[in-house]
């Protein structure tokens, strides 16, 4: 059996910059888990850049107006406390990515460089072209290499073991070999990312971002924080769903309908492109709605024009996007708008973190940052430029809390983990045996479909009860999957079925949260309850797993210094 003292399950942003914290103490054992090769975790599809009140750009920006501009996206959901402590240690932070390496574009002193983003009242997104997140994931991982972290690639976490409410230790798969490992642990820090994979093709998410982190917490006992709240990117390229990044806007591209109107004028005539994420996804899905976008059905778009930026600009400041868009939709930036379409980007829910400041979860040694967690910072509507911040500063804190953790906790008996891991072994010699059965794609599929027609950007009770009882038909009939694959090396298919299980125990929380919260809020937009209710709503959903029963319940939104206001751009 394996033994290490920390456990860092995901290798992006949050994971490494986990371990990388987690390991400055010498006489800890670390490792990490990745289901891919380190530097391909999706942090590095991070394209427009990283917030924070560094003043270079504009000297009245301030740590308050990140801290209000956030609570306001949020749309006054967010828990202010933890807003103030991310906005607070953010220029810090960036000065500790810039002296590990982390090659910034510069301004014309030699500052980094920042620029506007969606949302925010100054230009405070510090980037590096178009390609931050990129740059970020490969200096982090050089620092942790240093650090003499032990990394275990191609290697896939099955479930959590928790024994009388403590954490025990982990069970995953080593997909090269195919051999189930029992792993002990004193402490562990969940960071696998989203969840937009519910939605399968219409999203902006890499293929492998699947939520089995957030699952694994949410089946032993730990709730899921207000999963209705899903961003919809406004600029997902129209046949992929692949981002284009805010950069786009933030260098100043116009959104077109098929009249040639600079439509975003009709819904936020101060900020125009630059509103909110989900004010400009809800813009663009209306002009179709009401026929002034191009195309029709799944096929619809309007377009986003570049051109007059010119060329020198866009091939400075946005290389990676016009490639993109030239790989994906034939469209060169330099002389054509490209069609754009929303597309889910990002899950501002995910594994209830009870402690903000050592990303600490209801059950002692297990800790979680990013996209896979709710701290909660984003509430309702994360802003552009924050999820690389939230990763990399709450990735910290999650290593520290970690490496206090395990300093704190011995290693237990391990009886139960050897038996979940002894459980998995069994599921696996019985999947490969299976000769027939329902194909496991086919559910994916209806899931995916399922999803974006009725828990997508508009949404109504009668949607989304239809949504709620075909996931439960596809929990049961996924029960009858088949992978069709007897291999015991590299077996994919066998890591495809577990994802696709996890991602429809998150598909019911989503569509469960979504249901009962009966308002509009950020991203949450009903057709039924267009209103943001704070009497009533004003409150986090949290959702436990008791089996095939979920038990819904709400918990306080902590508020500090910003009373809810009408939110206005």
């Amino acid at each position: 059996m394996l033994k290490y003292d920390v456990v860092i399950v995901g290798a992006g942003g949050a994971g490494m910059m986990s371990a990388l914290y987690a390991s400055k103490d010498p006489n800890l054992s670390v490792a990490v888990l990745s289901k891919i090769f380190p530097t391909r975790s999706h942090t590095g599809a991070a394209q427009g850049g990283i917030n924070a009140a560094m003043g270079y750009r504009d000297a009245t920006d301030s740590i308050e107006k990140h801290f209000r501009d956030t609570v306001k996206g949020s749309d006054f959901l967010a828990d202010q406390d933890a807003v103030e402590f991310f906005t607070t240690h953010m220029p810090e932070l960036i000065s500790e990515l810039d002296y590990m390496g982390v090659p910034f574009s510069r301004d014309e002193n030699g500052r980094v460089a920042q620029r506007p983003f969606g949302g925010a009242s100054s230009p405070r997104t510090c980037y590096s072209a178009d390609k931050t997140g990129h740059v970020i994931l490969h200096a982090l991982y050089e620092q942790c290499l240093k650090n003499k972290v032990n990394f275990h690639n191609d290697w896939y976490l099955l479930s959590l073991s928790v024994d009388k409410g403590k954490f025990q230790g982990l069970v995953a798969m080593d997909i090269r070999t195919g051999e189930i490992h029992a792993i002990q642990a004193k402490s562990v820090v969940i960071a696998t990312g989203g969840f937009g994979r519910v939605y399968w093709s219409r999203t902006t998410n890499a293929i492998n971002m699947t939520g089995d982190g957030t699952a694994a917490c949410f089946d032993v006992g730990i709730p899921i924080k207000d999963p209705e709240f899903v961003q919809f990117h406004p600029t997902g390229l129209a046949s992929t769903g692949v981002l284009l990044s805010e950069a786009c806007r933030g260098e100043g591209g116009y959104l077109i309908n098929k009249d040639g109107e600079r439509f975003m004028a009709r819904y936020a005539p101060e900020k125009m492109e630059l509103g909110p994420r989900d004010l400009v996804s809800r813009s663009i899905e209306t002009e179709i709605k009401e026929g002034r976008g191009f195309g029709d059905g799944m096929g619809s778009y309007v377009l986003m024009d570049l051109r007059h930026l010119g060329k020198e600009k866009i091939m400075e400041r946005l290389p990676q996007v016009r490639e993109l868009a030239m790989d994906f939709e034939g469209v060169d930036l330099i002389t054509d708008p490209v069609p754009i379409r929303p597309s889910c980007h990002y899950m501002m829910g995910g594994i209830h973190v009870s402690d903000y400041k050592t990303c600490a979860t209801p059950i002692e040694g297990i800790h979680a940052a990013g996209e896979c967690c709710a701290v909660s910072i984003h509430g309702a509507n994360r802003l552009g430029g924050n999820s690389v911040a939230d990763v990399v500063l709450f990735g910290k804190y999650a290593g520290l809390g970690a490496r206090d953790t395990a300093k704190k906790r011995s290693f237990t008996d391990a009886k139960k983990l050897q038996q979940d891991a002894e459980n998995w072994v069994k599921k696996f010699k019985k999947m490969r045996e299976k000769k027939t059965g329902i194909n496991m794609f086919e559910i994916r599929d209806k899931m995916a479909e399922t999803m974006w027609y009725n828990v997508g950007i508009f949404r109504t009770e009668k949607e989304m009860q239809k949504a709620c009882d075909t996931i439960e038909v596809l929990l049961e009939q996924f029960k009858e999957a088949y992978i069709g694959d007897s291999s015991e090396k590299y077996n994919m298919a066998f890591i495809n079925y577990v994802e696709i299980g996890n991602l429809l125990k998150l598909a019911k929380a989503v569509a469960m949260g979504a249901i009962n919260r009966k308002e509009s809020r950020g991203s949450h937009s009903r057709g039924d309850y267009p209103t943001r209710d704070d009497e009533k709503f004003l409150k986090h959903t949290l959702i436990h797993n008791e089996g095939k029963k979920y038990r819904l319940e709400y918990s306080p939104v902590t508020i500090t210094k910003y009373q809810p206001e009408e939110r206005k751009y």
